[in-house]
């Protein structure tokens, strides 16, 4: 639920983030992973870095978020009664954008005439497996296996009104030592975003988000486990500029509907810096 990722920003801009999340429910790293009757918990603070940077003429972006976290808490899977404590590295994420159409690679001194009307823009997030896994445990905090999500964007602005959509594919390796000894495998997970931006005078925002994803069936040693996802979220974020360099992000998210995997609610905070690009 990531609103404003296809937005200009001028070229040569570098950004600092750092923040902490706190979920409680029914989560997992891994949403088709069968909990019920969850009681869980992480903390998370995590570190991101963005840079902006002119792709043939196009507005394009490279960021990566490093995490940590602490999990605990209680559950059921398939029936059987679980229950995890651990603190160790989330799998971290690498990513980059462009935008194809409607972002023109602008510096700072060129950005305060731009209007942005229609943008369409692609990305490309890697999930590298290096967070800490257990194969003698159902639910860690890393996955084991390497995830490639290709996304496609499109930003429509009415001011002060912007609304953008986001179509994206969840692609996963496969995880050799899975709970148990066993291979499994996971179909793809397909998600839609959606979002509703209304920008104040001054630079601050809110947003309204959601979204949607399905798919995800799993395989243990071949055989077809019943786990499809067809899950819905809701949140609402707020923007709020410090200075010229710092502002402050504000963020809930919660499950409107799921069928299986996560089941959570979500809260964080995070502190963000920008320099270069001749700011």
């Amino acid at each position: 639920l990531e609103a404003r990722a296809y937005s200009t920003t001028p070229g040569g801009m570098h950004f600092l983030i750092g923040g902490f999340a706190y979920s409680s429910g029914g989560l997992a790293t891994d949403p088709a992973l069968p909990l019920t009757n969850a009681k869980l918990t992480t903390n998370t603070p995590f570190v991101a870095y963005a840079h902006a940077f002119d792709a043939w003429g196009k507005s394009a972006k490279f960021d990566t978020v490093f995490a940590a976290g602490c999990l605990d808490g209680t559950a059921d899977s398939n029936g059987v009664p679980v229950s995890r404590d651990v603190c160790g590295l989330v799998d971290p994420t690498f990513r980059v954008s462009v935008n194809m159409l409607g972002a023109p690679a602008l510096q700072l001194k060129d950005f305060a005439a731009y209007r942005q009307d229609l943008i369409v823009g692609a990305s490309l997030q890697v999930q590298a497996p290096l967070g800490q896994y257990d194969p003698a445990k159902l639910v860690n905090l890393g996955s084991n296996r390497w995830g490639f999500r290709p996304e496609i964007g499109i930003s429509k602005a009415w001011r002060p009104f912007t609304i953008e959509v986001a179509l994206s594919a969840n692609l996963y390796t496969t995880n050799h030592e899975f709970f148990g000894g066993k291979t499994r495998e996971q179909d793809a997970v397909y998600a839609s975003q959606l979002h509703l931006i209304y920008e104040f005078r001054g630079g601050a925002w809110v947003a309204v988000n959601a979204n949607y994803y399905t798919g995800g069936r799993s395989s243990l040693d071949g055989v077809p486990q019943n786990d499809e996802l067809g899950n819905s979220r809701f949140g609402l974020t707020l923007a709020l500029p410090w200075d010229r360099q710092n502002s402050i992000k504000l963020y809930v998210t919660d499950g409107v509907s799921v069928r299986a995997g996560e089941d959570f609610t979500t809260v964080g905070l995070a502190w963000q810096h920008r320099w270069g690009g001749g700011l």
